[in-house]
């Protein structure tokens, strides 16, 4: 029996006249759009508040966003060789399968279902409803409140997924034009910033490279050593390693892309290094127009806000908060549309709802597995658990991520002869200096956060039951004949 054959769902049969085709009509932009757009939600407007207050200096901020940088780009360089070789629906749920067995692509599939794509889905659907208020608020001067907030959050995820329903073409559409918005937006946001260069911004201030860390309680700085200093930038990087997330959600969609084996990682390296190289000239605009003192200090964690009405007045944060309705709204459909394929893909192998293997007869994409996402989404929503969950997380993502670069390794040696038309640049060590900083990153984590990391392993481990759960069904299933239609 074959590797391929021995997976779960490997009885299931395809119905006569339903087999399941995705349509590849995504291009390379395309592709690279969903990386892009799925990067750019609301993250890079606040999250360097909370790096600003940990590293206090401009310099380090700067660092920080780097550093995160880099690791994206190893990362995505190194998926370049796993996306050529398994061009398939699901991505890194298919490469994690392939190199250590279906129960470790499925603790991924199922951690990124439970938590990572509808905690984010849910977490950006109410930052557009934050965001809407401001602009009705200006507008009417009245406030909708936290109901009105998650209602709209519902109201959002229904509505893309409806519009990804109804075809690849839709959502596609929806993907380009909106993440075109969200580029030429930070573009102008870093043009705004830079022309707006104060003498008193934390560039121009002097202590480029002074690392202290703000105190909430007394509002004070105390000064870091170097050993603070390096813990300290790790749990920073919590944030910023967030924000640069989901360019793999490209991945997912392997089987709708043309010339796959090519095009998938071409994507994930141009629309992940695009967004990185916007994300570092959007800090240096905040540094260069801001004091340090308010970056840290921003009321809600809203940096960007604060930098516009710098600039601009009270008009300059309604033209920000309509910069990210237009951000977070592209967001969630790039994640709308990828997740629901890794979802398929994990039905496929009996290790999901038998019915989210299919797909639609005329619109050709997974339209039960994008219901039960918008609902899962939704009911996050409603709980108002997403922040927690994504938090709890954030260690579960990164090992992930190690055991998908772990996994070059593995397939190297157990499958030397397969078929790789491009190979990991920098191979074996530039996977091996990502697979060590975010080891070590991770090792950071359990020290300073544990409360954040082991609710995240436990989520993870609660899906060994769940497996063999399936697993069991899907044995069921094959031995009677089930069909996916």
């Amino acid at each position: 029996m074959t590797g391929q054959d021995a997976r779960p769902g490997a009885g299931l049969v395809e119905a006569p006249g339903g087999k399941a085709e995705f349509r590849r009509g995504l291009g390379l932009i395309d592709a690279s759009t969903i990386a892009a757009g799925g990067m750019i939600g609301s993250g890079i407007f606040i999250v360097s508040q909370d790096v600003a207050a940990r590293v206090g200096s401009p310099g380090w901020l700067l660092v920080v966003w780097a550093v995160t940088g880099v690791l994206t780009i190893l990362c995505a360089l190194s998926y370049f060789e796993l996306a050529s070789m398994f061009p398939q629906a699901g991505g890194q749920y298919v490469y994690l399968r392939e190199a250590y067995g279906p129960l470790w692509g499925f603790l991924y599939g199922w951690t990124l279902f439970l938590v990572i794509q509808t905690g984010s889905i849910a977490a950006v659907g109410v930052a557009f409803g934050k965001y809407l208020g401001i602009v009705v608020t200006a507008a009417t001067g009245w406030s909708y409140g936290v109901a009105g907030e998650r209602a709209i959050a519902i109201v959002l995820i229904a509505l893309l997924t409806a519009v990804n329903c109804a075809g690849l073409s839709p959502g596609k559409w929806v993907q380009n034009v909106f993440t075109a918005l969200k580029v030429a937006t930070l573009v102008a946001l870093v043009v705004l910033g830079i022309a707006a260069m104060r003498p008193d911004s934390a560039l121009l201030a002097g202590g480029l490279f002074d690392a202290r860390s703000l105190d909430p309680d007394t509002g004070k700085w105390t000064a870091l050593g170097l050993v603070d200093l390096v813990l300290v930038m790790g749990v920073a990087m919590v944030g910023t390693l967030f924000s640069s997330d989901a360019w793999n959600n490209t991945t997912f969609v392997a089987a709708e892309v043309r010339n796959p084996r090519r095009n998938v990682g071409l994507a994930l390296v141009l629309g992940a290094g695009t967004v990185i190289v916007l994300y570092l000239f959007v800090n240096l605009a905040y540094v260069a127009t801001l004091p340090m003192e308010r970056i840290a200090g921003a009321e809600n964690q809203r940096v960007a806000a604060e930098m516009m009405k710098t600039i601009m007045g009270g008009p300059g944060e309604v033209a920000l908060a309509v910069a990210v309705l237009v951000s977070t709204f592209g967001c969630n459909n790039g994640m709308i549309l990828s997740g629901a394929r890794l979802v398929w893909a994990m039905a496929r192998d009996g290790l999901f709802f038998f019915a989210a293997g299919r797909l639609g007869r005329k619109s050709q994409v997974p339209v039960t597995a994008l219901v039960i996402q918008g609902a899962w989404s939704s009911v996050l929503v409603l709980t108002g658990s997403y922040g927690d969950l994504l938090d709890y997380v954030i260690f579960a993502a990164l090992l992930f991520y190690v055991l998908t670069l772990a996994g070059l390794f593995v397939l190297r040696v157990r499958r030397p002869d397969a078929e790789r038309p491009y190979r990991a640049w920098g191979y074996p060590v530039l996977p091996a200096l990502y697979m060590i900083a975010a080891s070590a990153i991770m090792l950071v984590l359990l020290v300073e956060k544990p409360l954040y990391t082991w609710p995240g392993v436990g989520i993870v481990l609660l899906g060994v039951p769940v497996y063999f759960a399936w697993k069991k069904m899907s044995v069921s299933r094959a031995r009677t004949g089930r069909t996916i239609h």
